[in-house]
């Protein structure tokens, strides 16, 4: 498939640049001019990269970077007219993947697009357990026996924490760790709800199967050699 960028900025003429060189080297793109619009397009589509420029007309990028981290693990790369190495620092602990300063070359920063995509590549081949479960942390998805998941934010991450360490008992206080931006704000009950709907999803493709296991007073593991 045709790796698609979702090119944020709000100066035609940078765009444009953008747009041709990415074109040009084969990926399809999509451009937005401010933060609004970017959310609504990762509201609605899939994207494999997001260059994203800091200083939007309606919201700082590394706000808006931080918005899109809540539900989406999109490779980004920031654009600033800024060299500070403060900001270069504030946008990589935030969650961006590489950093171009304005003035750039459109091929440098095409050769940074293949760069990153290759390296998220490698680092979201899709983890298993055994055959039964894969996940894709670009896209948020889980599938379980081939059939993909639909699961609520909070499930996806108690799950893919379950995933990453078959057979490792999770406390309660460990998921909300793993599954919350703000633990504290959440009681240790809430995960058992959410391993509820969990539970019910994954038996909903194979009945017979229990791939959840309750330690009573620990905490919750998955079984091992699925």
């Amino acid at each position: 498939m045709i790796p698609r960028i979702l090119i944020v900025e709000d100066e035609p003429a940078i765009a444009d640049t953008i747009q041709y060189a990415l074109e040009t080297d084969g990926f399809e793109t999509i451009c937005r001019q401010t933060g609004t619009e970017a959310l609504a397009v990762m509201a609605d589509e899939t994207v494999d990269l997001i260059v994203l420029d800091v200083g939007l007309p309606d919201l700082n990028g590394f706000e808006l970077c931080k918005q899109i981290r809540k539900s989406h693990a999109t490779p980004v790369i920031f654009l600033t007219a800024r060299a500070d190495e403060i900001d270069r620092v504030v946008g990589l602990e935030i969650g961006g993947d590489d950093y171009v300063t304005k003035p750039f070359s459109p091929r440098e920063l095409s050769a940074r697009v293949k760069a990153v995509l290759r390296r998220t590549a490698a680092g979201m081949t899709p983890v298993s357990c055994g055959d039964t479960f894969q996940v894709d942390d670009s896209r948020r998805r889980i599938t379980y026996c081939g059939q993909p998941l639909e699961l609520s934010r909070y499930e996806y991450n108690i799950l893919k924490t379950f995933i990453s360490r078959p057979g490792h008992v999770f406390s309660r206080e460990q998921l909300m760790v793993k599954a919350w931006d703000d633990p504290d704000a959440s009681m240790d009950r809430t995960v058992d709800a959410h391993i509820k709907n969990i539970r019910a999803k994954l038996k909903s493709i194979q009945p017979e199967i229990d791939p959840i296991i309750t330690h009573r007073g620990m905490g919750y593991s998955l079984k091992e050699g699925l």
